[in-house]
């Protein structure tokens, strides 16, 4: 019997190793099926690389791609008159410089070295060894009075036009872009645009990087005029500018825009401007703000209308109905707290969602609601 057990035993254990074997071939389809399922993954995702590659609005520094004239919007080698002026205001200040203030200044100045000569020359002591005694000539005390008012009054006419111009409150329905200066770049808001923000620092050169900075390229703009993120404004479009600052007295500028306005800490400053050609412009802090002063350039990349909606929806921003408002308007703390008018050149209304004071409401607590607003 016990031969008998283990002959079945050892028939048992060979029908099972048999099996064994007999199924290890089958086994092997099943991996070789599983691999075509994971191979298409890779190959179905390969064409949305190129379509984002392309995107405009993926461009290197986050803007629309666009090329830089080197003769627009920035300092140009050899060029002594002031920048190409993008802008109705730009334009006519360039045209008092050039038409007006150059002139009068060149022959006021012309006429008194004239005047220096014929002094050395006629009234030297060879020449008159005994001095005049003349002391009082009306008509030449009033020449030389009157004549240099009728000068100034001439230059202040349109001087005056000039201010008022630069200082223009914006309409309703403008662009707002918030600058706000920092030690020592600058950071922006669209308050109008869903209040999304940017933050725009100067690109360094390729020996000055960092472990994981990008350097700036040609495509960037000059040498310490490039930002890694552009402002972006549309062209034809009135802008409106509020600046302020979250440390010390900074200063906007573009010099192609001809806009020079500070940023003050708990104060808001404004202007308007309608940029009227597209490219690129590059401006700089022109307020001495401390020890990288020289460091926190601006750069403002104009394009059209459609490109900036389509450059706000890929930032998150939403674009307003047609003929709103772009921000609400809200008094600066100073002038709510008197009831006064809002200065346009040294407070200008808060572009945030402030809140307007209530009727009956307590006047300090305004003030409070609206500097939240400012910072």
């Amino acid at each position: 019997m016990i031969g008998f057990k283990s002959i079945v035993l050892a028939a048992g254990l060979a029908m099972v190793a048999t099996g064994a074997v007999q199924a290890a071939p089958q086994a092997a389809p099943v991996v070789t099926v599983s691999k075509p399922e994971v191979t298409p993954a890779p190959a179905a995702a390969a064409p949305a690389t190129p379509s984002a590659a392309t995107d405009p609005m993926l461009a290197v520094d986050g803007a629309p791609a666009m090329g830089i004239d080197p003769n627009i919007g920035q300092p140009v080698l050899g060029h002594i008159s002031l920048q190409p002026q993008v802008t109705k205001t730009g334009r006519q200040a360039a045209w008092f410089h050039n038409a007006l203030l150059m002139p009068v200044i060149t022959v006021i100045s012309l006429f008194v070295l004239a005047l220096l000569g014929l002094v050395i020359v006629r009234f030297r002591r060879a020449a008159n060894p005994v001095a005049s005694k003349t002391s009082h000539n009306t008509i030449l005390e009033v020449a030389w009075t009157g004549i240099p008012v009728l000068i100034l009054l001439g230059l202040a006419l349109p001087s005056i036009g000039l201010l008022q111009a630069q200082y223009k409150p914006a309409p309703k329905n403008a662009v707002v872009l918030k600058a706000i200066g920092n030690q020592w770049y600058w950071s922006y808001e669209y308050p109008g645009n869903g209040g999304f923000s940017i933050t725009s620092n100067m690109l360094k050169e390729a020996d000055q990087v960092g472990k994981g900075e990008r350097a700036r390229a040609a495509v960037d703009g000059p040498r310490l005029l490039a930002t890694d993120n552009r402002v972006v404004l549309p062209v034809g479009q009135p802008i409106r500018l509020i600046t302020t600052s979250n440390d010390v007295i900074h200063s906007w500028e573009i010099p192609a825009f001809w806009i020079k306005l500070d940023a003050i800490p708990g104060r808001l400053n404004e202007t308007s401007f309608t940029i009227e050609k597209p490219g690129v412009y590059f401006g700089v802090c022109s307020e001495l703000c401390g020890a990288r002063h020289g460091y926190m350039p601006i750069t403002v990349e104009a394009v059209p209308p459609a490109v900036f909606a389509a450059w706000v929806k890929a930032k998150g921003g939403t674009m307003p109905a047609n003929g709103a408002p772009a921000a609400p308007v809200a008094k600066t703390p100073s002038a709510v707290a008197t009831g006064e008018p809002t200065a346009i050149g040294n407070a200008a209304a808060a572009a945030l969602p402030a809140v307007a004071p209530v009727a009956g409401a307590s006047p300090v607590a305004a003030p409070a609601a609206n500097a939240s607003a400012g910072n």
